[in-house]
């Protein structure tokens, strides 16, 4: 159980790398003009999916106690 906790937190830390990653690529690609929209929404996407794992992960390193 131990070792698998250090997987999942890995696991997430390297999840937020990529989501941090993602948020700065979205940043620099909005500057730039013309704008690749679908490059930009393929990007958020993404984004938006590592979110959700990242939401899942930390559901499942640390549930929440029903009060």
């Amino acid at each position: 159980m131990d070792s698998n906790l250090h997987s999942l937190s890995r696991q997430l830390i390297e999840l937020r790398i990529e989501h941090a990653d993602l948020d700065a690529s979205i940043d620099s690609l909005s500057e730039v003009a013309p704008q690749d929209e679908l490059l930009l929404r393929r990007l958020k996407k993404r984004r938006l999916a590592l979110r959700d794992q990242i939401v899942r992960l930390e559901s499942a390193i640390d549930p929440k106690e029903p009060a």
